[in-house]
C-alpha cells in the first residue's frame, strides 16, 4: 500500500481518498490544502489521516495527487517535481495540454503522469465527497511513453483500484475531445441558466415550474466558477471551435421554428435522438 499526499481536498481528492483507502492501496493519506476551513474538514471527517504544508506532504509520500483547478495546478506542479526523488506524481486536471508543457523540460518530469478521471458531481469541498464516486467511469492517461514504466504501471493501479476503465490518449487528442462532449457541456447549462435568470425574474415560478428536464440540464450549472473558468482558458481554441458549431445548430432550430419549416425541425430532432443509441452503448 502507498503513503499518499493529496494537495486539494474537494469533491475530486476527497472522494478518491475515500475509495483508494477502502480499497487498500493507499495506507495512509496526506491532506494539503490552502483553504484552511477544507483541511480542517477533511481531516475532522476521517478523509485525511493528518495536514501537513506542500513540501513536508510531497516529502513524506510515494504517490501525490494534484485534485486542484487547472491554473493552480500550473503553478504547483513544477514545485511539486522540484521536491521530489522518486515519487510519483499525477493531476486530476480536466485540461492536459497545458499541463504536460509547464513540465515537458523539468528534470523530473518523467515521475509525472497526466491524468483525468471523466467523473465528478456540481458539488464541491470535502463535505461533497461520496464513495464509488468513479465506479465503472473512464480515466484518461495522457502521454505515457514520456513517463518513468513503474510511475505508469503507480498510477494505473490507482485507477484500478478506483475500477476505473483506462484509455490512452495524447494531450492535443485529450483536449480536442473533451471539448467536444465535457466542456460544451457545461457551457450550455450556464447559458441556459443565466437565460432562464434573464426573462425571468419570478424566482418563485422557476422553482415550481422547473421540471426533472431543466434540473437535469442546468445542473452543471451549480459548478464552481474557479475550476470552469480555468479550465476554458486553457483550452480556449478548441472551446471556441465547438461553441460555434453550437452556436449554428441553435440559428438552425431557430430558423425552423421562426418560419414554420416543422419538417425540418423534425429532422433536427431527429438527428439529436440518436444520441441515444450512442449514450447507450
Amino acid at each position: 500500500m502507498k503513503k499518499m499526499c493529496i494537495i486539494g481536498l474537494g469533491l475530486i481528492g476527497g472522494s478518491m481518498a475515500i475509495d483508494l483507502r477502502k480499497r487498500k492501496f493507499a495506507s495512509h493519506i496526506i491532506g494539503v490544502d490552502n483553504n484552511k476551513l477544507h483541511a480542517e474538514t477533511a481531516q475532522k471527517i476521517g478523509i485525511a489521516d493528518e495536514i501537513m504544508s506542500l513540501e513536508e506532504g510531497v516529502k513524506a509520500a510515494d504517490v501525490v495527487l494534484l485534485a486542484v483547478p487547472v491554473n493552480v495546478a500550473l503553478e504547483l506542479l513544477p514545485k511539486v517535481l522540484d521536491i521530489v526523488t522518486d515519487q510519483v506524481v499525477t493531476d486530476v486536471c480536466s485540461t492536459k495540454k497545458t499541463i504536460m508543457d509547464s513540465v515537458k523540460d523539468h528534470p523530473k518530469s518523467s515521475r509525472f503522469i497526466g491524468s483525468h478521471p471523466m467523473s465528478g458531481t456540481e458539488n464541491s469541498g470535502p463535505w461533497a465527497a461520496i464513495p464509488r464516486l468513479f465506479d465503472g467511469k473512464v480515466a484518461i492517461l495522457c502521454d505515457t511513453d514520456r513517463a518513468d514504466k513503474d510511475a505508469v504501471e503507480t498510477i494505473k493501479a490507482m485507477y484500478t483500484a478506483l475500477n476505473m476503465r483506462l484509455e490512452y490518449m495524447n494531450s492535443d487528442t485529450h483536449d480536442v475531445h473533451v471539448a467536444y462532449v465535457s466542456h460544451i457541456s457545461h457551457i450550455c447549462s450556464y447559458a441556459l441558466a443565466v437565460t432562464v435568470l434573464d426573462k425571468e425574474k419570478d424566482e418563485q415560478q422557476i422553482f415550481n415550474l422547473a421540471s426533472g428536464g431543466f434540473n437535469s440540464t442546468a445542473r452543471l450549472a451549480k459548478s464552481g466558477a474557479d475550476m470552469w473558468t480555468s479550465i476554458f482558458a486553457n483550452n480556449k481554441e478548441n472551446v471556441l471551435e465547438v461553441m460555434d458549431t453550437f452556436i449554428e445548430k441553435i440559428l438552425s432550430i431557430r430558423r425552423c421554428i421562426k418560419n414554420d419549416r416543422t419538417e425540418e425541425l423534425t429532422e433536427l430532432i431527429e438527428e439529436a435522438n440518436k444520441i441515444r443509441r450512442v449514450l447507450s452503448k
